[in-house]
């Protein structure tokens, strides 16, 4: 790992360990920070969803940590996903490059990388969360759930949609989260379709099950359900609700629903939440800032893991321009960032209406409009046209 020194006398808080975490402190110990992660759960995460990247700014800053090509090893070579009737006759293929991007990895994975390439220079604390934050303008002085009290000269969240940073500087989520009027889940069931590195996607107005493979599991694929909706009320943490929820919202549903709530009664690892947005007006405060999906956060469909690593990657790069001045790095850093994380933010509003759009009528229109998409002559055109959020950023030259 290249280094340099420039920040060696600065002591850096990372609430979170999923990427953003990781990814930022793998840029900042290159530096010589001194770098802690505080991370809720008791062990680094496996597993997740997939996660990719496009265009040339993806691969210069994955190039520029020294972790481009261990990604590319460990890209899931996910194809063509198929959107299918009810009898599970295809409608329209989905070119690789709408869903997976150039390159594809578990989330799991790619903070597996990060870790691997961190933890001998990086503190990782796990079972712990932050639970209040002190700014002394000298010093940032934090608590935690379990440890005792420190003080750090900068304190980052990294710590995703439902920020406990965020919501102990910036205020309570209600004032940041904008609902998106959907819903969506995530699971492993039984491979039952024999499914190899495709995926199958089956809408009805309003609801939407998809099954995927992404790693060639003979034995496991992947379940996606989104559904519109009001908002919900029920509680993060009660698994039993959510599965309720979810059979009640799905009962009735054609195609293979009957099978995949099956595998949701035994499912073990159910991700379940509001497609929904961060919107705050700044993304620092004194010394703390906010990164990923606690400051421009998106469930689906934003970019939101390729937007983490290019934000990690210029706010490292900021501190270093800045020899850990944080006034003038995080003044940056919000410059930078804002209006790209913005743009690909954007799109994610589109996630939920593409998935379970609203009437059958609207389900005709996006099946027309993706199989022409999809058709030669416009393939080039769609690849620019997935790509373009992706690369709307100038990356300055930072330091080695």
């Amino acid at each position: 790992m290249t280094k340099t020194h420039r920040l060696r006398h600065l002591s850096v808080l990372i609430s979170g360990a999923s990427v953003a975490g990781p990814a930022l402190a793998l840029n900042l110990v290159r530096h010589g920070a001194r770098v802690t992660v505080v991370e809720k759960a008791p062990a680094l995460r496996a597993g997740g969803f997939a996660v990719d990247f496009r265009g040339h700014v993806h691969r210069t800053v994955l190039t520029s940590m020294g972790i481009w090509e261990e990604v590319w090893a460990h890209r899931t070579h996910m194809g063509r996903q198929s959107v299918v009737a009810a009898d599970g006759t295809p409608r329209v293929d989905l070119p690789a490059e709408l869903m997976s991007g150039d390159v594809e990895i578990f989330r799991g994975d790619l903070a597996r990388i990060m870790y691997e390439r961190t933890k001998d220079a990086v503190e990782y604390v796990f079972g712990d969360s932050v639970t209040a934050l002190t700014d002394t303008g000298r010093g940032v002085e934090a608590a935690f759930e379990r440890g005792a009290p420190r003080r750090f000269d900068l304190v980052v969240g990294a710590d995703g949609l439902h920020s406990d940073t965020r919501r102990l500087v910036f205020g309570d989520e209600s004032g940041h989260l904008r609902f998106l009027d959907h819903y969506v889940a995530g699971f492993s069931l039984p491979n039952h379709l024999g499914l190899n590195r495709t995926g199958r996607l089956y809408s009805e107005p309003g609801r939407c099950v998809c099954m995927n493979n992404y790693d060639g599991d003979p034995e496991r694929a992947g379940a996606l359900l989104v559904f519109r909706s009001g908002r919900l009320a029920y509680d993060r943490r009660d698994v039993a609700a959510q599965k309720r929820i979810l059979t009640e919202r799905f009962t009735g549903m054609g195609w293979e629903t009957p099978a995949v709530l099956k595998g949701l009664a035994a499912a073990d690892d159910l991700y379940f939440d509001a497609i929904a947005q961060i919107h705050v007006d700044r993304l620092t405060r004194g010394r703390v800032a906010l990164l990923g999906d606690a400051g421009y956060g998106a469930t689906m469909g934003g970019m939101g893991t390729g937007v983490a690593i290019v934000a990690a990657h210029v706010l490292a790069g900021e501190l270093a321009l800045a020899d850990g001045d944080h006034r003038v790095a995080l003044a940056a850093y919000e410059s930078r960032i804002r209006d790209f994380a913005k743009g690909c933010q954007k799109i994610s509003g589109n996630a939920g209406p593409f998935f379970a759009p609203p009437t059958e009528r609207r389900i005709r229109s996006r099946d027309r409009t993706y199989r022409l998409l999809a058709s030669r002559p416009l393939a080039g055109f769609f690849k620019r046209l997935t790509q373009k959020a992706a690369t709307a950023i100038e990356l300055p030259e930072y330091p080695a």
